[in-house]
Order: C-alpha cells, then sequence, then structure tokens
C-alpha cells in the first residue's frame, strides 16, 4: 500500500515539474520557426495514422485470441490474405509519399541559404524591406555579434526589429559550434574558416534565449546569450545606447576577446573595424598570418612550387607561441612569391654558387 501511494507521489510531482516547461520549439514567435514547427506537427500526425492503429491492434489481437477465448476462430493453417496485405502495405506507402513531397517541399523552402520571401503568412517581403544584417562569431566561450551596417558590436546579446528580414553570416573562431534561438529558427552550424548562412524574421516583441547546440568544451553549458526582439523605435533606442556606452573593437581588442572564457558578461562596443569579420573568417585577424583567401588566390594560379613552404608555415593557426600574442602584432606581412635560379655561368662552378635569393612579395594587411 505504501509503494503504491508513494508511485502515485512521485508521478504527481514529476506531472507538476513538466507543468512548468517552456516547449518554446513548438510555441515559435519567428515565421521560420512556425514553419519549421508546422513540419514538425505534420510529420508526427503522418507517422501517428499508422503509429497508433498498430498499437491499438496488437492490444486487440492479444486479448481477442488469447488462450482463454474460446470463441475465437483458431486456424493454424492460415498463411495469406491478399486485403490484408493490401492494408498493410499501401497505408505506410502512402504515408511515406505524403512525407517525402512535404520534406522536399521544407527542403527548398526552409533552405537557412535562401532569402526571405515573406514575412509571415499574410505578408510578403518587399522591394523596399532592407534586412537586417548581422555576422556572428562563435568563440570560446561567448558570441561576438557584428552589425556591419551599423559599425557596432556585441557580445552575448543581439536584438533585431520585429517584422524585419535578418541575414545572418556565422563562423568560429576554434571548434565547431551551432547557432540556435528556438524562437527565432532552427539551428545552424558556425565552423572555424567556414561561413554559414541564416535568414529569419523575429514577428513578436520580447526576450528570447540563444544559445550553442553543440558541445564545445569545459564552457559549453555557459555559451548562452539574449536576443531581443524589439519595435524599429526601441531598435534604434538600443543602437544608440550600444554606441554611447560601448569601447572600439579593433584587431587587438578581438585577439583579447578570443581568448576562452566562461560566462562572459553582456558587452558592448561602439566601434568595429571595418572588415574585422573578414579577416576572422580567412583566420588572419593577426597580421603575421596569411589569409586564407590570399592562399587560394595563390593556388588559384597554380602555387608557388618548394617556396611555398616558408609560406604555409605562416598559416600555421593554432601554434601555442604565436596563438594570441597580440603584443606582437607586426606592421606588415613578407611572403616568398619565387625563389631565382643561379646564373647558368656561375652554375658550371659549383664553388662559386651564391647563397639562394629570395624575392619577397608584400600583401597589405
Amino acid at each position: 500500500m505504501f509503494v503504491r501511494v508513494l508511485r502515485y507521489v512521485l508521478l504527481l510531482a514529476l506531472a507538476s515539474l513538466l507543468a512548468g516547461c517552456n516547449a518554446v520549439v513548438l510555441q515559435p514567435f519567428g515565421d521560420v520557426a512556425v514553419q519549421q514547427r508546422n513540419l514538425i506537427i505534420a510529420s508526427t500526425v503522418l507517422m501517428l495514422l499508422i503509429i497508433i492503429p498498430v498499437i491499438a491492434l496488437t492490444f486487440v489481437f492479444a486479448w481477442r485470441y488469447r488462450q482463454g477465448n474460446t470463441e475465437a476462430t483458431y486456424d493454424p493453417d492460415w498463411h495469406h490474405s491478399t486485403g490484408l496485405e493490401l492494408i498493410i502495405w499501401s497505408a505506410p506507402l502512402l504515408i511515406i509519399i505524403a512525407l517525402g513531397a512535404l520534406t522536399w517541399i521544407a527542403t527548398h523552402t526552409l533552405d537557412p541559404y535562401r532569402p526571405l520571401d515573406r514575412i509571415d503568412a499574410a505578408r510578403p517581403v518587399t522591394a523596399e524591406m532592407k534586412p537586417l544584417k548581422v555576422q556572428v562569431v562563435a568563440l570560446d566561450w561567448k558570441w561576438l555579434f557584428i552589425y556591419p551596417d551599423y559599425g557596432i558590436a556585441t557580445v552575448n546579446e543581439m536584438a533585431a526589429p520585429v517584422d524585419v528580414p535578418i541575414s545572418f553570416q556565422i563562423t568560429a573562431s576554434t571548434v565547431m559550434n551551432s547557432f540556435f534561438v528556438p524562437a527565432l529558427a532552427g539551428q545552424i552550424y558556425a565552423m572555424p574558416g567556414m561561413e554559414t548562412r541564416l535568414h529569419a524574421v523575429i514577428n513578436h516583441a520580447g526576450d528570447y534565449e540563444g544559445f550553442s547546440a553543440n558541445y564545445s568544451g569545459a564552457g559549453f553549458s555557459g555559451m548562452r546569450f539574449r536576443f531581443k526582439g524589439m519595435s524599429g523605435d526601441d531598435f534604434d533606442a538600443w543602437v544608440a545606447q550600444v554606441k554611447q556606452r560601448g569601447s572600439a573593437l579593433q584587431r587587438d581588442t578581438y585577439m583579447q576577446l578570443e581568448k576562452p572564457s566562461e560566462r562572459e558578461p553582456v558587452r558592448y562596443f561602439a566601434t568595429s573595424t571595418r572588415g574585422l569579420y573578414d579577416k576572422i573568417l580567412n583566420m588572419c585577424v593577426d597580421p603575421n598570418k596569411m589569409c586564407m583567401s590570399e592562399m587560394m588566390k595563390i593556388d588559384a594560379k597554380g602555387g608557388l612550387g618548394m617556396e611555398s613552404v616558408y609560406n604555409i608555415s605562416r598559416l600555421a593557426y593554432d601554434k601555442p607561441r604565436t596563438r594570441h600574442q597580440a603584443a606582437s602584432i607586426a606592421p606588415r606581412r613578407e611572403y616568398v612569391s619565387a625563389l631565382c635560379a643561379a646564373d647558368p655561368e656561375v652554375a658550371q662552378s659549383p664553388a662559386a654558387l651564391p647563397a639562394p635569393s629570395y624575392g619577397s612579395a608584400r600583401f597589405a594587411p
């Protein structure tokens, strides 16, 4: 008796705890997330059309053909029914076709790289609507948001006006993370040296939570930020506040910010170095490092042969001796672009060969 009462008490306590849960994925506030929610519900309902009858018939058959039911027909030689086979195979086939059609349509309409064509189900995106550009950098273990059109940046807080399309450019500094604001849209990965895109819109003002949905080390659990949906006037006031209270985000500031830290408080930067996101993406915030885009340009022209060994050594991104040393930033970088061959006449006398001469091509930081 005591065990039964204890069981009911535990079940009641569990139900009360679950009652306080906020299933934000099923209660989104952005049109993209709403469409994703509808896709989840439609897919679940279609699958339940098979799951529920199968579970119900399992109990019906177990009860009807139990050993104690002498009224049930006993036919040990039965082995086939064409009608039953048609039902068993046609129903799942139709559901699979429906799920495939839904998936194919959603794959294209909800492609995160595809610009939005609507604000919500009743309002299309017009040519006059300029999207808000936000550049996102996943750091260890915090989030950096750069607003290139406003020249500002923030840490662990971002804001966007309601009913305005948002165009995200997303990358990471070291390891892979996953950018996820459940109320806004689905998650999208952030990877170092690569850029992913996301287009979304927030339709209701509010304060929402964002976080990394991909484990990235010791500070992963605290890698969270606030996403604020605001009216146009409130967003303008927020931008003014950032410009008034913030400091300057420059290369050396970023290299200090990039160092691993946990549960970083919200920080504002009133100004942001132009092109900083591109330097982060190309792993060359430190001017001593060759940008990936520069190396790709060299490779596209055929590479540099043996002399490129020096250049490749300058690309080493994770050397402990050079990483995070903002104080050693040099004013410019030098790369070997060619090796000069010896004079043919001098080459006949090996003893007279001069030391190799290195030509250098300087690229502006």
